[in-house]
C-alpha cells in the first residue's frame, strides 16, 4: 500500500511515529511534511499530498496539523479528495464506510499519539461500504 503524509510543525512528532509504524507494516511511505517544529504553512505540505491522492498516485492521505482545520480544508480544494478531520477511531471508520473518505486529517493538538496511531489503523482498514452510500459520495463534487 502507497501513503503520502504531510504536515505542519505542530505534526512533526505524529508523522515521524505514523511513517515509523506504516514502514513496519511494509506500507510505502511518501513523506511531504516538515521535519521541523519551526513555524510553516501547511498548505506547502498538504497540497503535494491532496495531489497524489488527486492523481491516484497513493491509496491514501494522511495529514496532520494543529486543528486539523486548515490542513482539512486545503485538502479538500482538489478534485477527487474526500479528506476527513477525525479526532477518535468512530468518526474515522464513518469517514471510510460511509463517505469514501482518502485522506485522513489528523488534529495534532486535540489527539494523543497513540490515539492518532490507531486512527490511521482504522482509516486504512476499513473498506467504503458503498451501496446507498454510493450515490451520496458521487455529489459530492461541484458539476461544472
Amino acid at each position: 500500500m502507497k501513503i503520502s503524509i504531510g504536515n505542519d510543525h505542530a505534526g512533526t512528532e505524529y508523522k515521524e511515529a505514523i511513517i515509523k509504524h506504516l514502514e513496519k507494516k511494509d506500507f510505502s511511505v511518501k513523506n511531504y511534511g516538515t521535519n521541523s517544529n519551526e513555524s510553516v504553512d501547511y498548505p506547502d505540505f498538504v497540497h503535494p499530498v491532496a495531489q497524489d491522492v488527486e492523481d491516484k498516485l497513493v491509496d491514501f492521505g494522511i495529514i496532520i496539523c494543529g486543528s486539523g482545520n486548515g490542513a482539512n480544508m486545503t485538502a479538500n480544494k482538489h478534485q477527487g479528495v474526500r479528506s476527513a478531520l477525525c479526532w477518535n477511531k468512530e468518526i474515522v471508520a464513518l469517514a471510510r464506510q460511509h463517505n469514501n473518505a482518502n485522506i485522513l486529517s489528523i488534529p495534532s493538538r486535540f489527539t494523543a499519539l497513540q490515539q492518532a496511531i490507531e486512527m490511521v489503523d482504522t482509516f486504512i482498514e476499513t473498506a467504503f461500504e458503498g451501496g446507498r452510500h454510493e450515490n451520496r459520495v458521487k455529489k459530492i463534487p461541484v458539476a461544472h
